[in-house]
C-alpha cells in the first residue's frame, strides 16, 4: 500500500510527535511506501497575521501542494495527524478531488473546542461542546489567551461544520481511547466513522527487574497537567523521593518550589533523551500522572506499563480508561492533593501490592499495545476508509 502520511508539526514536541514517528516507523517496517507531507509551526512567527488567519480556515498553498503530490505519487490512502493551522481542512478537499480516501487521527479536541483541551481557569470546561460557532471560547479567549486568535480557530471549526467537511470529506477517524471517541460522538460526529486504536511503543524497553526507590512525573509542566497538585501533595511527604521530567510554562515555578524546600529528595531533570526515560522509569516505584484535563491518551502511562511500572493517575477521562484501579495502578480524584497524597503513601507502604500492579501493568502492555497488534488495527481502518470513500466505491 502507498500511504500519504501528513503532519503539521507543533512548535513544542510532545506525545503526538512521538506517535507520528512510531506510526511512520511501523509502516516502513512492514514494507509500505510512505510519502510524507509535513508543515512546521515554528515558521508561524515570521508569517503575516492576516495571511495566517486566512490560511487556518482554508490554505490555498496546502491545497495546491498536496494536489500536486497526489497526482505525482497516487497514494492509496491519506493519513493525517495534525492539520492545524497551516494545512487547514483544505487538504481533505484536495484528497477528495483526487479520489484519495482520508483518515484523520484525533489526538486532541480541536474540532470541538478552540483550545483543544476542554480546560479553562483551572478546571474542565465543555461550554463549546456542540455549539456552532463555539462562541464561549471566543468570549473567554481560550486559545493562547487571545480573543482574536480564538476567533480564527472558532471560525475554522464553524465554517467546516457548516460545509459538512468533517462528515463528507473524511472517510475515517482514529481515536486513541473510547473516552475521546465518545466525546466526539457527543459533539456530533458520526459513530460509524470513528475507530479506536491506541498509541503504541515501537521499541519494547523490557520489564524492570526490581521496584525502584523513587516516584516519577514525566510530562509537560503546565496547569492542566496537574503538576501544581502533585507539588502540593509532595510538600507533605518530605521523605519521599521524586524525579520530575519535562518542561513547560511552569518550569521556573517548579524549580523555585524545589529550591525553597531545600529538599534533596526532589530532583528536576530537563531535556532527558527519550532513550534515557525508560531507564529512569525502570528504577521507579511508580509513575504519577496527575492531569486535570481530558487527556486524549497518556503515552507516558503506556511507557511505564512497558517497564512493568504501575501508575497513580487522575480518575478522569482517558486516564481512568487506561489505568485499572488497584490492578495496574491507583486512581485519585483530579485536583485533590490530599487524595493524591493518600494514594502515594499507600503505594509506598505496600511494596508487594505495588510490585504486583507492576506485573499486571506489563501484562496489559503486552496484550494491548504491541506494534504488531496496532499494525493490524491500522490496516483494517485503512481498508474500511477505502471502502467508505465514494470515488473508490464507484471504481
Amino acid at each position: 500500500m502507498h500511504i500519504l502520511l501528513a503532519h503539521n508539526r507543533y512548535q513544542q514536541t510532545g506525545g503526538e510527535e512521538s506517535a507520528y514517528a512510531a506510526e511512520l516507523a511501523l509502516l516502513l517496517q512492514h514494507g509500505h511506501t510512505v510519502t510524507e507531507f509535513l508543515e512546521d509551526n515554528r515558521r508561524i512567527p515570521a508569517m503575516n497575521r492576516l495571511a495566517l488567519a486566512a490560511q487556518t480556515v482554508w490554505s490555498r498553498p496546502a491545497f495546491r501542494t498536496l494536489s500536486g503530490i497526489i497526482k505525482r505519487d497516487r497514494p492509496d490512502v491519506a493519513y493525517f495527524f495534525n492539520t492545524f493551522p497551516l494545512f487547514s481542512p483544505s487538504v481533505y478537499f484536495a484528497c477528495r478531488e483526487n479520489s484519495v480516501p482520508v483518515v484523520q487521527g484525533l489526538h486532541n479536541y480541536r474540532l470541538l473546542c478552540p483550545s483543544a483541551e476542554f480546560f479553562r481557569s483551572g478546571r474542565v470546561c465543555q461550554e463549546c461542546l456542540g455549539k456552532t460557532p463555539p462562541w464561549p471560547g471566543v468570549v473567554y479567549k481560550c486559545y493562547r489567551g487571545s480573543r482574536a486568535q480564538t476567533a480564527v480557530t472558532a471560525c475554522m471549526i464553524a465554517v467546516h461544520r457548516w460545509l459538512r467537511t468533517w462528515r463528507n470529506k473524511v472517510d475515517g477517524y482514529i481515536a486513541p481511547t473510547e473516552f475521546l471517541r465518545n466525546k466526539y460522538i457527543e459533539g456530533g460526529f458520526s459513530p460509524e466513522k470513528i475507530f479506536v486504536k491506541p498509541h503504541f511503543i515501537m521499541t519494547d524497553p523490557g520489564r524492570r527487574e526490581n521496584p525502584g526507590d523513587y516516584a516519577v512525573y514525566a510530562g509537560r509542566l503546565s496547569q492542566e497537567k496537574g503538576i501544581r497538585t502533585l507539588m502540593k501533595s509532595w510538600q507533605m511527604m518530605e521523605s519521599r523521593p521524586l524525579k520530575i521530567l519535562g518542561g513547560g510554562p511552569l518550569e521556573s515555578e517548579i524549580r523555585t518550589a524545589i529550591t525553597e524546600r531545600r529538599s534533596s529528595n526532589t530532583e528536576f531533570l530537563e531535556q532527558v533523551p527519550r532513550e534515557r526515560v525508560a531507564a529512569i522509569l525502570k528504577s521507579a516505584r511508580f509513575l504519577v500522572f496527575p492531569s486535570e484535563c481530558f487527556e486524549s491518551f497518556g503515552l507516558s502511562i503506556i511507557e511505564a506499563f512497558a517497564c512493568g511500572v504501575p501508575v497513580i493517575a487522575s480518575r478522569l477521562g482517558a486516564m481512568a480508561e487506561l489505568v485499572s484501579d488497584h490492578r495496574t495502578g491507583l486512581l485519585f480524584f483530579p485536583g485533590d492533593h490530599a487524595d493524591l497524597r493518600d494514594k502515594i503513601e499507600w503505594a509506598w507502604n505496600h511494596p508487594q501490592e505495588i510490585a504486583g500492579m507492576g506485573d499486571e501493568a506489563r501484562r496489559e502492555f503486552e496484550e494491548k499495545y504491541p506494534p504488531g497488534k496496532n499494525y493490524q488495527q491500522l490496516m483494517k481502518i485503512f481498508a474500511d476508509a477505502i471502502r467508505q470513500n465514494p470515488a473508490r466505491r464507484n471504481i
